[in-house]
This record gives structure tokens, C-alpha cells and sequence, in this order.
């Protein structure tokens, strides 16, 4: 059992009070508990210490000189996954929910966190430690909105739980990580989830509106590697818009400012991570970080089909394309936009190949938000592997 080291516990803010972190606040809960005494350490947005806490996460961090490491993080594998029986209602196959469920029923934790909704609106995150299968079930499906998952830190440490499942995304894991050692766990395992772009509750209705036909009616949505958002509506039909025909000139400022100047993209201190970018259309992407990842895996491994993580295509012309097409917020009309996934859908890139052309696209696009909204963060906010990254673009001057 780890001892709690002495912690001093200030009071927690209130809803809707100034954050230390300013508008570049994701939300992420801690300074809702008096883990707040630890945010100017903690908090991803405040203090970037990726080196630092891969190496306690981990037993290192990533070598700049490996491209998959650069990109995807310290890892031991990735591979690609689906249930053999998906489970009904989830968004992909489920892969996260068995862990989460397994987890509970094999003892090996006695809580896990995560994100149920609220009863009156699906999209609204309602943070839980789940104490049975059941619970986790209920929090099946991604919910696009900031969350407060560290919220629950002070009830984890009250309750005396020694055995805990967190899952999250990457600014919530790293102030997790800066504070893990205060919690007095016996064993701490992370479950993350890839994340990117995500909004304000009146940020994702915009989005909504502007961009699905049937606003009301939609269940959850994600930007494939087809090049098209797939939205899936109440009587279960699937609503596809390619890329190229969003209305980027009304979503340009509908992203957290968090977002726009977020660099981990794949989750690095994660223990497993369960996404989809870098796997084949109908596919999971998993990454096992460390051998508390190759644990978790191997409690749902016989419940998967596996499969091998593939790459093909060239990134590079697209990207350098969409850096401008992004800049100057430029709309195509949907009949091309249609055209345009198509093709790119058939001749572009796929895999890990995909993989590093979303994380490309936009740890360009936060590097130039960084650069323009808070130049005095640059030099210190932006880890040297996404320096690496966008160091193969031309970006705009201005």
C-alpha cells in the first residue's frame, strides 16, 4: 500500500468562479477539491511536464528519434480490436466498457470513474465512481463535452478506496498523475481515451445545429477515417458529412480555447489507451504503455478479435493543404466536399498512416493558436515531440 505523503487541501472553487488556468481551463475537476493546493503543478495548461510524468508513469519518456514513439507515445504494442460480441448501445464494440466491467467483477479495483449523462440531457457529463458493472454500463457512449472527471478525487480519498480504474483524456490523466501520489492508493490503473476538439455544452449545440440535419435526434458522432463525420441519429440511421463540408467560418471558435492548445492528442500517460484513429474503419486502436495496460488487456483478451495496425498513404499534401484551408476558414460547397472525401477516402492515407495525419493537422493548428492568442506560452507549453511534428510544415507568418 502507498502512503499518502502529507498534503496541505485548500477549499475547492465554486461552479462557475474565475479557474487558475484562466480561459485555457478544461475543466478537468481537480480545482473542484482541494487538490487545488496542486494546480500550478498539476494543471497541463498551467505547468507542461510531459518528460517529467512519463518517466514516473512509465520508467521513461518517449525517443524523439523513433517516429512512432514521437507521435504515438511510450508504448510496448498497439494492435487493433473488436468485441466478438459487441455490446448493444455502445459506441464502437465496447472494448472499454468490458475492461471497466471486468475490472470490477475479477476485484481487481473497487471503483471506477468515469461518465455517465445527466437524466434531462444525453450530452451532459455526469461524473461516477461505478461500483458495479451495471454503472459502467450506463456510461457506455462518449460524451463530446468538457467533463469534470477529477472531480470525484476528494469522495476516491474520503471512501477509502485503495483500488481505483480512472478513465479519462489526456489533461485530466496528466493532473491525475501530478497528484497520484497524495491519493493513497494501493494500485491505480488508467484507461484513456484519444481526445480532440472538445466543447462547452452551448459549443456542441452550435456545432449541432450547423452541421447535422437532425440536431435533436442525435445519439453520438465521430470524425472518421473516412474523412466524414458519422453522426448516429435516435432511429439508429447514420448521418455522414465529409470533412471538406463543414462550415468551418461558423465552428472555427466553437472549440475549448483547452483544446486549441492541447498536445496529447493519444493520451501518453495513460496505461492502455482504446481509440480508433489508427485501426481500420469498424476497428479499435490500442496502445499498451506499460505493463499495467498489458494487465488490463489480458482480462478482455479472449473476449476480442485482434488484428495487427497497418499504415499506407502519404499524409504530408494534405495536411500542408488544410493548414491553409483552416487559416482562412474556407467552406466548399458539400457537392465538392462529397467529391473530395471520396477520392481522398480511396487514394489517401489510412492506419497509422491516418493516425498521424489528424494528430499533424492539428498540433499545427493548436501551434499557431498558442503562437497567436498566448506567445509568452509557446516556447515552455509545447513539448519537444509536437515542436518535431510541426516542424515539417509551413505555417502561416501571421
Amino acid at each position: 500500500m502507498t502512503v499518502p505523503a502529507p498534503h496541505q487541501k485548500a477549499k475547492g472553487l465554486k461552479p462557475g468562479s474565475p479557474r487558475p488556468a484562466k480561459e485555457l481551463c478544461s475543466d478537468c475537476g481537480l480545482c473542484d477539491t482541494y487538490y487545488i493546493h496542486y494546480v500550478k503543478e498539476a494543471c497541463a495548461f498551467i505547468n507542461q511536464q510531459f518528460d517529467h510524468l512519463e518517466e514516473q508513469t512509465h520508467g521513461r519518456s518517449r525517443e524523439l528519434g523513433k517516429e512512432d514513439e514521437v507521435y504515438f507515445g511510450v508504448h510496448q504494442k498497439m494492435l487493433t480490436a473488436q468485441k466478438k460480441e459487441p455490446i448493444p448501445g455502445a459506441q464502437w464494440t465496447g472494448i472499454v466498457s468490458t475492461i471497466g466491467c471486468e475490472m470490477l467483477n475479477k476485484g481487481l479495483v473497487e471503483g471506477v470513474v468515469c461518465v455517465q449523462n445527466t437524466p434531462e440531457d444525453r450530452f451532459q457529463p455526469q461524473v461516477v465512481i461505478a461500483r458495479t458493472p451495471a454503472e459502467v454500463l450506463a456510461a457506455k457512449v462518449n460524451k463530446p463535452t468538457l467533463s469534470p472527471n477529477l472531480s470525484v478525487l476528494e469522495e476516491v480519498e474520503k471512501s477509502g478506496l485503495k483500488r481505483l480504474l480512472v478513465i479519462g483524456v489526456g489533461c485530466q490523466i496528466q493532473a491525475l498523475r501530478a497528484v497520484e501520489k497524495q491519493l493513497g492508493l494501493e494500485k491505480l490503473y488508467v484507461l484513456g481515451t484519444p481526445c480532440v476538439d472538445n466543447v462547452s455544452r452551448a459549443g456542441l449545440q452550435k456545432f449541432l445545429e450547423t452541421t447535422s440535419r437532425s440536431p435533436e435526434t442525435v445519439v453520438y458522432y465521430e470524425f472518421m477515417q473516412d474523412f466524414r463525420v458519422h453522426f448516429k441519429h435516435e432511429d439508429g440511421s447514420t448521418e455522414l458529412v465529409p470533412f471538406f463540408g463543414l462550415k468551418t467560418n461558423q465552428l472555427k471558435e466553437v472549440f475549448a480555447p483547452s483544446c486549441m492548445s492541447c498536445f496529447d492528442y493519444v493520451n501518453g500517460l495513460a496505461d492502455l489507451v482504446v481509440g480508433y484513429m489508427g485501426a481500420p474503419f469498424g476497428w479499435q486502436w490500442l496502445v499498451v504503455r506499460n505493463q499495467t495496460g498489458q494487465e488490463m488487456l489480458d482480462l478482455v483478451q479472449d473476449q476480442l478479435h485482434i488484428g495487427q495496425v497497418s499504415s499506407s498513404g502519404d499524409r504530408h499534401q494534405a495536411v500542408q493543404q488544410g493548414i491553409t484551408a483552416y487559416d482562412k476558414a474556407v467552406t466548399l460547397p458539400m457537392w465538392v466536399a462529397k467529391i473530395m472525401g471520396l477520392v481522398i477516402d480511396k487514394i489517401g492515407p489510412t492506419g497509422l498512416e491516418y493516425a498521424r495525419f489528424s494528430i499533424d493537422s492539428h498540433f499545427t493548428r493548436n501551434y499557431l493558436y498558442v503562437k497567436r492568442n498566448h506567445p509568452e506560452k509557446l516556447a515552455d507549453h509545447v513539448p519537444p515531440f509536437a515542436k518535431k511534428i510541426v516542424e515539417q510544415y509551413k505555417l502561416p507568418q501571421q
